[in-house]
């Protein structure tokens, strides 16, 4: 992740709530190798069942909850599921449109 560009953004509250959590190392570390395609795959192949994460990536399912993702990815999971569930009436939908237009780096986007 590109810290620059959250700062540049204004997000700063991401980046310090990131730290809160334990995940700012986590998101910031370039040493830290992955695949974008593998990750892509990832997440396209997502689906959410109860507190279980499943997806297929090169053919092998994987499978995990929060805590036991907390556990590979060396971060607390403590509140993930606030990061996953449906409902998102926390933040009024304008809110969230203002947040993916952000994000997505996306001026005219009308839905989050």
């Amino acid at each position: 992740m590109r810290v620059k560009f959250f700062q540049d953004q204004g997000l700063e509250v991401f980046l310090a709530k990131l730290k809160a959590q334990g995940w700012y190392e986590l998101f910031t570390n370039t040493q830290l190798g992955c695949s974008q395609p593998d990750i892509a795959e990832f997440y396209a192949n997502m689906t959410l069942h109860g507190d279980v994460i499943s997806s297929t990536v090169n053919g092998v399912l994987i499978e995990v909850n929060a805590q036991a993702l907390g556990v590979i990815l060396g971060v607390p999971a403590t509140g993930f599921d606030l990061y996953v569930r449906e409902d998102k009436s926390l933040l009024s939908r304008e809110r969230l449109v203002e947040l993916s237009r952000h994000l997505s780096q996306q001026p005219g986007l009308r839905s989050p």
